[in-house]
C-alpha cells in the first residue's frame, strides 16, 4: 500500500509540475505577442508622416531602383 502512495504522489508532483511549465510558457507566450504587438503599433503611428517625408521616401526609393537597374545592366556605378 505504500509503494502505491508513494507512486501516487510522485504523479501528483509530475503533474503539478508540469502544470506550472505550461503556465510559465503560456505567459511568456502572451509577453512575446504583447510586444509583437507594441511594435506593429508603433509602426502604424509613424505611418502618418508629411508630405516632406514621403518625398524623401519616394527619392530614396527611385535611387534605389536606378542602383538595381545599373546592377542588372552590368553597369558599374
Amino acid at each position: 500500500m505504500s509503494e502505491s502512495m508513494t507512486m501516487l504522489a510522485v504523479a501528483g508532483f509530475g503533474l503539478a509540475g508540469l502544470g506550472i511549465a505550461v503556465f510559465a510558457a503560456l505567459r511568456g507566450w502572451q509577453g512575446w505577442l504583447d510586444v509583437k504587438r507594441l511594435e506593429l503599433a508603433g509602426h502604424r503611428s509613424s505611418e502618418g508622416r508629411g508630405p516632406a517625408m514621403e518625398r524623401i521616401e519616394i527619392a530614396d526609393l527611385k535611387e534605389r531602383i536606378r542602383k538595381l537597374e545599373a546592377i542588372a545592366s552590368c553597369v558599374d556605378l
